[in-house]
C-alpha cells in the first residue's frame, strides 16, 4: 500500500499529522536538490541541447511548493513525473 493511500484510508489524527509534516519537509528537500541541481550542474550548453531545461525546472520546483500545500497524490505524482524527466536529461548529459 503506498503512503498517499495509508494517509487517505487513516482516522488517525496524529498519523495523519506526521504524514503531513513529512510530506512538507520532502517538498522543501525536493526544491532545495532542484536548486542545486539546476545552480551547481546544468550549464549554458545544456540549455542549448535540452532547450526545455529551464521550463521543466521552473515547473517542478512550483510543483513541489504546490505539494507542500495539498494532500492530493495527484500533485505528487505530477511532481515525480518531472524529476523523472529531470533525471533522464541528467543521465542524458553526462553521455
Amino acid at each position: 500500500m503506498n503512503a498517499s493511500k495509508k494517509y487517505q484510508d487513516s482516522d488517525d489524527a496524529s498519523f495523519k499529522q506526521r504524514c503531513v509534516t513529512i510530506k512538507e519537509e520532502r517538498a522543501e528537500e525536493v526544491k532545495h536538490h532542484l536548486w542545486v541541481l539546476w545552480t551547481d550542474y546544468f550549464k549554458p550548453e545544456h540549455l542549448e541541447r535540452f532547450p526545455n531545461l529551464h521550463d521543466l525546472f521552473w515547473n517542478a520546483t512550483k510543483k513541489a511548493g504546490e505539494a507542500k500545500k495539498t494532500e492530493d497524490p495527484k500533485v505528487g505524482e505530477e511532481l515525480l513525473a518531472l524529476i523523472d524527466e529531470i533525471d533522464s536529461i541528467f543521465k542524458e548529459s553526462k553521455s
